[in-house]
C-alpha cells in the first residue's frame, strides 16, 4: 500500500460571482446575453500530501478553502487546475443529512445512502444493526427525517459513512453536532480506523480537538496554502496568526 493516501496537486478552483443577472429579453438584447460577474478563487495552486494511516486535519478561518477542497476529494466538485490522486476507496461526510430524502424513514435513508455511498443492499442489510446502534436513533427509525434534529441527521449519516469501511473517510465539522457522548464515540472511530491503516481528513474549527486527534495538518487562507506538516506547530502558527479576541476565544 503507499505512503501517501491522497496527493493533492496544484488545485485551483473558481466560482463565478454574479453582481447583476439579465432578468428578461431585454436585459439580454442590451447587455449581448452577457451577465456581469468575477471569477472568485476558492483554492490556488494548493499542494500537499495526506499519509496512509493518519488524520490529518485542514483548518483555516471561514472562507479559506476548506470545505471546497474536501467536496473536490469527494468529487461533488472538480478543479480548473490541477489533480487529486487517492489511493483506496473514499466515503464522505460533509453536510448534515447530505444524501438523505426528508420524506423516507430513517430506515429508508440507511439503504438509499448506502447505495450512495457504494454499499450493495446485501451489505447494508448485514451491517443495518450496528449503523442504528451507533447511531443512538434506534426509536425514531421508521419516522421520517424530515422530523430528526441537525444531530440526529449527523449521527446517522456518520454511522452510514464509517461501516462503508472506506479506506479514507472526508469529514466536515462532524463534530461540532451531537452532544459530548456521541463525539467521544467519534473520536475512538477515528482512532480505530487509524489503528487499522485506514485515513480521516476532517474540517473542524475546534481546534483542541484537531490537536489532540490529527497527526497533520494543513492551514488554508483566503484558498491558499500557509503551512502544513505536524498538527500542533501548525495549529499553533494559525491560532498566532488570528486577532487577540478570536485568539481567546
Amino acid at each position: 500500500m503507499s505512503d501517501v493516501a491522497v496527493h493533492i496537486d496544484q488545485i485551483s478552483k473558481k466560482f463565478r460571482l454574479y453582481h447583476e443577472r439579465n432578468q428578461s429579453i431585454k436585459s439580454v438584447i442590451m447587455r449581448g446575453r452577457r451577465s456581469v460577474h468575477e471569477d472568485f478563487w476558492a483554492l490556488k495552486d494548493v499542494s500537499f500530501e495526506v499519509p496512509s494511516g493518519s488524520t490529518f486535519g485542514l483548518i483555516g478561518s471561514n472562507g479559506s478553502g476548506k470545505s471546497t477542497l474536501l467536496k473536490i476529494l469527494a468529487k461533488i466538485y472538480y478543479p480548473e487546475k490541477g489533480s487529486v490522486t487517492h489511493h483506496g476507496k473514499i466515503a464522505a461526510l460533509l453536510e448534515v443529512g447530505s444524501g438523505f430524502h426528508p420524506e423516507l424513514s430513517g430506515r429508508e435513508n440507511v439503504f438509499l445512502n448506502g447505495s450512495i455511498l457504494g454499499m450493495s443492499k446485501k451489505e447494508v442489510t448485514r451491517k443495518f444493526d450496528e449503523i442504528v446502534d451507533f447511531s443512538g436513533v434506534e426509536q425514531f427509525i421508521d419516522q421520517p427525517v424530515k422530523n430528526y434534529s441537525s444531530g440526529m441527521y449527523v449521527r446517522l449519516g456518520f454511522a452510514i459513512a464509517i461501516n462503508v469501511d472506506p479506506d479514507i473517510l472526508v469529514v466536515d465539522e462532524v463534530l461540532a453536532v451531537g452532544d459530548a457522548e456521541f463525539q467521544d464515540k467519534c473520536a475512538q472511530k477515528f482512532v480505530d480506523f487509524k489503528a487499522a491503516g485506514k485515513t480521516v481528513i476532517l474540517v473542524s474549527h475546534a481546534m483542541e480537538s484537531v490537536r489532540s486527534m490529527c497527526d497533520q495538518a494543513a492551514w488554508l487562507s483566503h484558498g491558499e496554502l500557509v503551512m502544513v506538516g505536524d498538527a500542533d506547530p501548525t495549529i499553533t502558527a494559525y491560532l498566532d496568526s488570528l486577532p487577540g479576541a478570536a485568539k481567546a476565544s
